[in-house]
């Protein structure tokens, strides 16, 4: 698939995901989904994302991770990191997040945390404008995740978040793209394929 191809797909998805009819019941499965997901998981820092273009909103159902966390009254507490990108080495780094922290825009007009602690995730919430077989994931092109998972030594357990709608059976990775170890959907689990 070329970069052409791949630009017409992502302005194909991101139309067809902000004109979804249903997308406030695909949301909430969604959240219930990624709830479930997450018990268990052992991470204490979860990396996520601000949603714009109509992206799922994974907040929600991290905070409540990180309230149960609290909960269960863990020697170590649970923390939710936003993604600040690094301007020189098009890469990001995470910043706490809360709700109600101080926030401003970032270069791209994204909210991020203000003056917050800098955190280092062991799970990576990715958004997926689409995704394929194999665990790949199309975003809009500026390569910041691919590159930020190239550099984050120890690689962080990757997690992609999308629609039903934007999953293409024929996506081709090119040579850089990083595969996801995880993709959720409002219908379940869709990366790795779970065996017969």
């Amino acid at each position: 698939m070329s970069k052409f191809d791949k630009k017409g797909l992502r302005d194909r998805l991101v139309h067809q995901r902000l004109h979804l009819e249903d997308r406030l019941a695909r949301a909430d499965a969604l959240q219930d989904i990624l709830r479930i997901w997450l018990v268990g998981r052992p991470d204490t820092v979860i990396g996520a994302y601000w949603p714009i273009k109509g992206e799922f909103d994974p907040l929600p159902a991290l905070h409540r991770w990180k309230e149960d966390g609290e909960l269960m009254d863990e020697p170590q507490r649970r923390r939710i990191g936003l993604p600040v990108v690094d301007k020189v080495h098009k890469t990001l780094t995470f910043l706490a997040w809360y709700p109600g922290c101080p926030m401003e825009e970032d270069a791209y007009g994204i909210p991020k945390p203000k003056d917050t602690e800098l955190i280092v995730p062991t799970l990576l919430v990715v958004p997926c404008v689409g995704y394929g077989p194999g665990g790949y994931r199309l975003g809009y092109g500026g390569g910041f995740y691919d590159r930020t998972l190239a550099a984050l030594q120890p690689r962080p357990f990757t997690l992609g978040l999308g629609f039903t709608g934007g999953f293409v059976d024929d996506f081709e990775p090119e040579p850089h793209d990083q595969p996801l170890d995880a993709i959720l959907n409002d219908n379940g689990v869709v990366w790795p394929v779970a065996g017969p």
